[in-house]
């Protein structure tokens, strides 16, 4: 088959929808480059110009393969892999001579379509991917068949897909589930995202303009308020002037809680962000995952969460958290750096001097101290410099969680009280569509923990004393300039936040079903299905024998549609004719043609012979020409309508 020009535009737009995903993952370079070298071949193909010299290609394809080499500082890895397919998957198109090498394009571009799931497998892009693989088909239809229209193509192409459905929910509902990541290469192979195991100036405030989620919860019954949902990640301890860190822990003693009341039940599901903590209520029991409870209360996966997971959650709002905490673990929770920010060391010996065995009233002296000193909630503080704490408590007096937890705990220490920073995320927006509600990277909060002899540590939020909107209402309605809040966190108009809502309610079916098929959903799903005896070997028997039913069936439809030959319209009129003399007693005879039909009608009622001729002879007209006449059709149609007995 000869290589149109009509064939290339095909197989370029093939390539360019696979790769425009990548746009804003790959480097720009790579992108113009890329874009440059398919305008060219469609030029070519245009103009009808010779294809360059295989020499040209050659150079251009080392030069492309060092830049990326040195832009990537490997050749190895998801990143500089997806870019290097994408590129010599463009440059191919420029050696596009005979049809081994179209369709060498078309086998590239289907694998190209995996790649976009490496970062995004949400339902617009499973769709637009659906959309590319229509025209990928459409491709290489034309490339099989030649000729046919674009409509004709693309029809075919989506017959196919039609075709593949059935087939691909019986794979996806018995192929045994792979656990792990489909990439298995470097660490580039997941992304990092949400809370980090630090804290400095600016970090939660940078966290809060991502409207990314980073967990959904469905409560078992009916949630706590607002202001009580704490949700505990990672707890800092070190402080080196800046940054606060988790640090080590100085007992390998499993936190223990006392005085509990009744536990909470809920379901979390975590999106994945590479770290190892999970997120639960301030306090967390147990899950239904395996985990390890830290000394401070912190719970930790096995391995970093490089997938969506889904685990059941006990937690108790009411409790006494290590009231004997060890020695060891309250003497790290009153280190602090020597030598900087004297004026807060001069406030905080003062309040101690004011009440020399009474901690409880020292932290009721800080929270009065945020809570009159003039202080701003904003999400823009200045920078601080090297005695950051003072700057902030006297001069600037502007800042976010972070600035307000850390300072609090600095302050505590300083005055002998034991404290530490614990971050997370707190509140959630509730989805009624689903029930469930919904926590985002702008939910992002820094609160404090003070331990206070015989009642273990209690959480304290700085933040409540300054901008007490933040914990009830949200962080739209403590800050002073919320445009620079992702849009869903400005309480946009009603109508668009239920948009979002329904939006995300199908999002997360998506996820739960599709996404989050995983083998234990698998195998209850099997189960209610009727499946008793759930194993390996089942499930292929059971999945083979779906797929040999379903080959059957569309042969079956493909060899009746050989036999089956569709009625000429001309002849489906005379028909409709036939049928309606049979019901007045006069049938047409098998070896009756259509004049000696008319005849015998004729001689059996004289009144309608010259109306019978006149219906016979458009019918022989129009049967055995060579190309039907639109408008005597419809008028052998209209009379045969009007013809009664």
């Amino acid at each position: 088959m000869k290589l149109t020009a009509q064939l290339t535009y095909g197989l370029i737009a093939c390539i360019l929808l696979v790769s425009a995903p990548h746009a804003e993952h790959l480097p720009i370079w790579v992108s113009a480059e890329c874009g440059a070298l398919l305008l060219w071949r469609a030029y070519l193909a245009r103009s009808g110009k010779a294809l360059p010299p295989r020499w040209l290609l050659l150079g251009i394809t080392v030069l492309s393969v060092l830049a990326i080499a040195f832009s990537f500082r490997s050749l190895f890895g998801r990143e500089v892999g997806v870019t290097l397919l994408i590129l010599l998957s463009t440059l191919k198109l420029l050696e596009l001579k005979a049809v081994r090498d179209a369709t060498i394009v078309v086998y590239l571009s289907c694998f190209i379509i995996i790649t976009n799931f490496f970062y995004s497998q949400s339902i617009p892009t499973a769709l637009f991917m659906l959309v590319t693989l229509l025209v990928i088909l459409a491709s290489w239809v034309h490339l099989q068949t030649g000729g046919l229209a674009f409509k004709s193509r693309l029809r075919i192409g989506g017959v196919l897909l039609l075709q593949a459905i059935p087939l691909s929910l019986i794979l996806f509902v018995l192929f045994p589930r792979v656990q792990g990541p489909l990439w298995g290469l470097p660490q580039d192979a997941y992304a990092s995202s949400g809370l980090s195991d630090s804290m400095s100036p600016g970090t939660m405030s940078k966290l809060s303009l991502s409207d990314a989620v980073a967990f959904r919860v469905t409560f078992d019954t009916a949630a706590p308020s607002r202001d009580r949902m704490y949700w505990r990640g990672p707890v800092l301890w070190d402080f080196d002037g800046t940054t606060w860190k988790r640090g080590r822990n100085a007992t390998t003693r499993t936190g223990i809680l006392e005085d509990t009341g009744m536990p909470l039940s809920y379901t979390v599901t975590l999106e994945p962000h590479n770290k190892r903590w999970l997120f639960a209520l301030d306090m967390p029991d147990k899950l239904s995952i395996k985990y390890r409870l830290t000394p401070d209360f912190q719970l930790l996966s096995e391995k970093p969460l490089n997938a969506r997971t889904r685990y059941r959650a006990d937690s108790f709002l009411n409790y006494r958290a290590n009231p004997d905490e060890p020695s060891q673990q309250l003497q790290r929770a009153l280190t602090l750096p020597r030598g900087l920010n004297p004026q807060a060391q001069q406030l905080a010996d003062n309040w101690r001097k004011q009440h020399p065995h009474d901690d409880a009233a020292i932290v009721r002296e800080v929270l009065r101290h945020f809570n009159q000193g003039g202080f701003e909630y904003t999400l823009e503080p200045p920078l601080l410099g090297m005695n950051g704490i003072d700057e902030f408590l006297f001069q600037s007096k502007q800042g976010f969680c972070e600035h307000y937890a850390g300072s609090f705990v600095y302050l505590l220490r300083a005055a002998g009280v034991p404290a530490r920073v614990v971050t997370g995320y707190q509140g959630g927006d509730y989805n009624d569509l689903g029930d469930y509600y919904i926590l985002r990277q702008s939910d992002a909060h820094a609160w404090a923990e003070v331990w206070l002899g015989e009642r273990g540590w209690i959480r304290y939020d700085p933040t409540a004393a300054i901008a007490p909107a933040r914990i009830e209402s949200g962080l739209s309605a403590a800050v002073s300039n919320p445009a620079a809040l992702p849009f869903m966190a400005r309480n946009p108009p009603p109508w668009i936040r239920a948009l979002r809502f329904n939006w995300d309610a199908l999002a997360n079916q998506w996820n739960q079903w599709v996404l989050g098929y995983d083998t234990e959903t698998q195998f209850a799903f099997l189960t209610r299905l009727g499946m008793e005896d759930i194993s390996w070997k089942n499930m292929a028997l059971n999945m083979l024998a779906g797929i040999f039913t379903l080959v059957g069936i569309f042969t079956l439809l493909m060899l009746r549609r050989l036999v089956v030959r569709q009625t000429d319209p001309v002849q489906a009129v005379w028909l409709k004719l036939c049928r309606k003399l049979e019901k007045s007693g006069l049938p047409r005879l098998a070896h009756e043609g259509p004049q000696d039909y008319a005849s015998r009608i004729g001689t059996a009622h004289p009144a309608l012979s010259e109306h019978m001729d006149d219906l016979a002879a458009r019918y022989i007209g129009l049967r055995y020409q060579s190309q039907h006449d639109e408008g005597a059709l419809q008028a052998f149609k209209h009379a045969v309508a009007a013809f009664k007995l």
